[in-house]
């Protein structure tokens, strides 16, 4: 498994190459989880180290300490063309390409597509990691689980040379300069006539903040596209990978597709309900702007709808655009789907596109938001692929103050479905996810809500059965609403009604009603938000607070989500057999084939949705996973 669609098998193709890095000595420690991580330098008292930035700390730390700059390793002697020494190291790893793999040596956003980080990781976590040869370091102690998820954490906010990563001081154990915004890199476009970028249009983030909001944009890329990536049609372009780069604040973005997009008078532009278009970056920001005139902007700037805040787009736009799917995005700043080969989707050359971007700043400093998606074509074009995202269960965590519970939901498969990719997604309460095929193989598990593990199956897995149940997956999350990692009551990791009612004010999730205590008799029961005597250690002492509630499904950071994505194909051939046997599918629309080998499929085939995306029509919510068990201090689940 890995998290980005890579499919393993490349990768390990990859680690089987001769290894550029040589051996670093290692040490002990524990490490932690987690994307944005509360700011809070440890003090700057004599004796304790300090760094101008995270970058600066992990040169000293790990690459000068664990002996990586010693001549006869990335020194002097620049084993594997890598010099890790201060002048040159950042420059040697950032983007740059091993010179015995595929892969660079550091990729902003995504340490599993990181080669240095990859082979550090296969000795740390010995089994976890499949790499031909040996790990790094070779004959040496690994890495600390502290060391590597430090790194991890960098990688993950950007791989910013300057500047502090929030949660690297203490893993550093070191003083560093209050966290600022991280811009992270702009994602490269595809060359031309391989693809195409799309562009968020800027927005700021204030200090100390979470916002969520929508805005829309058109775009027309019908000179960009080749005549061998259109369908049939000629209207729509075919691709088979798509990439996303974010700033590492984002919570998540997500790319409504309004389904007036696929009639042939398109989406109204003009609808009063989008407000004015507005020039937003570039060197005309705030100008009034045409979004369908060529260069509405100038310098770079981008012409978009009013920001308006709101939840997952619901209810944005006007109502003549209807309602919306999903056609790209992620939950983390870099994310990568490269789909099987042949398997391809297809969207419109032009239309218009409604940007879902959440992010919250927990610096002390404004910020200015950044996205970029790519779209890049393929010429095999032979299946047509389908998006799992599972919705049914979202809510479905309730757990109590104070408590462990474990929730299921299962999804059945089409006859034919060819499944080459599942994950799972949470919020911070979601510590562990897990998918089961029909004989009990768990085929997935993840232990980190903000970089989920991605599965990716090549070859896919096959699920042929006449009998639903044989074709069912069961998707399972355990949630803990404020516990220690000894069980205790933890009020500072438990649901509150004060926290829920700031960050998802006016969202769904944006109230709950308190049971228990937060302080005073911590864990003790109570009854709603005026109850804090009850919680009171003593009669009368007014140390009471009456603020834990059950987990609350919603949106924000402080809500939860149970959720289930995933990508699949049909195998053209059940789809025939059904067809024989006079049993009609939606697959045997796409199954033909051009005398090229080209499907003549001219419908809108959709990309996956992931994270925290909702569908907004044609999608239960009905909470009805299952509770397997519930442990804990507040009772027995509900």
């Amino acid at each position: 498994m890995s998290r980005s669609r890579v499919p393993l098998s490349s990768i390990l193709a990859v680690l089987a190459a001769a290894t550029a890095l040589s051996a670093c000595s290692g040490g002990g420690g524990g490490g932690d989880d987690g994307g944005p991580i509360d700011p809070g330098n440890p003090s700057c008292a004599d004796g304790v180290e300090s760094y101008d930035s995270t970058f600066a700390g992990i040169q000293t730390k790990i690459f000068e300490r664990r002996g990586c700059t010693e001549d006869a390793c990335h020194g002097s002697a620049k084993s594997g063309g890598l010099d890790l020494t201060p002048a040159s190291a950042y420059a040697s790893i950032y983007g740059v390409r091993s010179t015995f793999s595929s892969l660079a040596r550091i990729e902003a956003g995504d340490e599993e597509r990181s080669f240095l980080w990859l082979k550090l990781a296969a000795a740390t976590r010995p089994g976890r990691y499949e790499v031909a040869g040996s790990p790094m370091p070779s004959g040496l102690p690994a890495l600390s689980e502290e060391e590597l998820e430090l790194l991890r954490l960098w990688i993950y906010a950007g791989a910013p040379e300057t500047g502090v990563v929030a949660g690297s001081e203490e893993l550093l154990g070191a003083c560093l300069p209050e966290p600022e915004p991280i811009e992270i890199e702009p994602l490269e476009p595809p060359p031309a006539g391989a693809g195409f970028q799309l562009t968020m249009p800027e927005w700021d983030l204030k200090a100390e903040t979470e916002f969520e909001g929508c805005m829309a944009t058109y775009y027309d890329v019908t000179d960009q596209v080749p005549a061998e990536f259109r369908d049939p049609s000629g209207t729509m372009f075919r691709f088979g990978a798509t990439e996303v780069r974010q700033d590492p604040q984002s919570h998540h973005v997500f790319l409504y597709y309004p389904l007036g997009n696929f009639t042939a008078a398109g989406v109204d532009v003009y609808a009063p309900e989008f407000g004015e278009w507005t020039c937003r970056g570039g060197t005309s920001i705030g100008a009034s702007c045409d979004p369908k005139a060529p260069d509405a902007c100038t310098g770079g700037g981008i012409c978009a709808s009013e920001l308006r805040k709101g939840l997952a787009c619901v209810g944005y736009g006007p109502r003549s655009a209807g309602n919306t799917v999903l056609i790209g995005g992620a939950g983390q700043p870099v994310s990568r789907s490269d789909y099987l080969p042949g398997v391809f989707a297809q969207l419109p050359m032009k239309g218009v596109v409604y940007w879902n971007s959440h992010a919250f700043n927990l610096t002390k400093t404004d910020g200015v938001m950044h996205v970029k998606q790519n779209y890049e074509f393929t010429r095999d074009q032979r299946f047509t692929v389908t998006g799992l995202a599972d919705f049914s269960a979202i809510f479905r965590p309730n757990a109590p103050p104070y408590t462990r519970e474990t929730y299921c939901n299962d999804n059945v498969l089409p006859r034919g479905a060819r499944l080459f990719n599942v994950q799972t997604h949470t919020h911070k309460r979601g510590k562990r996810t897990w998918v089961t095929t029909a004989d009990g193989t768990m085929i997935y598990e993840n232990f980190s809500f903000s970089d989920p593990v991605q599965g990716d199956f090549n070859p896919p897995l096959a699920f042929d059965s006449p009998d639903p149940a044989e074709r069912t997956l069961r998707y399972c999350g355990t949630y803990e609403n404020g516990l220690t990692t000894d069980g205790a009551p933890d009020p500072s990791a438990v649901t509150r009604l004060s926290r829920v009612s700031v960050t998802a004010a006016g969202q769904i999730g944006g109230t709950c009603r308190p049971v228990a205590c937060t302080a005073g008799r911590v864990g003790a029961a109570c009854n709603g938000a005026n109850d804090d005597a009850a919680c009171d250690s003593s009669p009368g002492a007014g140390d009471g607070e009456c603020d834990a509630c059950p987990i609350t499904g919603g949106e924000s950071t402080e809500n939860e989500m149970f959720n289930m994505f995933g990508l699949y194909f049909i195998e053209p051939a059940v789809a025939a057999a059904d067809a024989a046997a006079g049993v009609a599918t939606a697959a045997q629309l796409d199954a033909a084939l051009d005398e090229g080998g080209r499907s003549l499929a001219t419908r809108p085939i959709l990309p996956s949705s992931t994270g925290c995306a909702m569908a907004q029509s044609g999608t239960s919510q009905a909470m009805h996973g299952v509770v397997l068990a519930t442990d804990g201090l507040a009772g027995s689940a509900h």
